[in-house]
């Protein structure tokens, strides 16, 4: 277990043997594939995405990479992950068989659709509470 907490992506992933390092690459370039517009930050001492709200984290373990899409993915692609051991809000990639690519990309696809449809939402409320406050004279 680390000790000391990593301050960016690139010191995260080089605290890794090189093959674990692979993996944590293949994971982040789908995620800035996918959700250009993401930002990084390390969270919680693992690595995490950022758009519109908290988008994923996703971290090395001894055994297996953690993948953190928040349960709303975890819930919606159920039987595409009875492959892996999940947990409400998380799925564990075995560092010994390949990460499964296309489902990786497909939960990302989710969360960025999610949260850009929630942060809309937010925008729309927003704007209405502002209209109120001006029809009610609370300038």
């Amino acid at each position: 277990m680390k000790t000391n907490a990593p301050e960016n992506f690139e010191q995260y992933i080089l605290s890794y043997p090189a093959d674990i390092r692979g993996r944590l690459q293949k994971i982040r370039s789908l995620v800035k594939k996918l959700a250009p517009d993401a930002s990084e930050k390390i969270s919680y001492g693992m690595p995490a995405f950022i758009l519109d709200g908290m988008l994923l984290y996703f971290a090395a373990h001894t055994k297996h990479i953690g993948f953190y899409p928040f349960t709303s993915a975890i819930e919606a692609f159920r039987e595409d992950l009875s492959d892996y051991k999940t947990a409400k809000g998380s799925i564990q990639f075995p560092n010994n068989k390949p990460l499964p690519l296309k489902l990786i990309s497909q939960i990302i696809e989710f969360r960025v659709i999610e949260n850009r449809s929630k942060g809309e939402l937010r925008k729309q409320l927003k704007k209405q509470v502002k209209k109120t406050m001006k029809f009610l004279h609370f300038n």
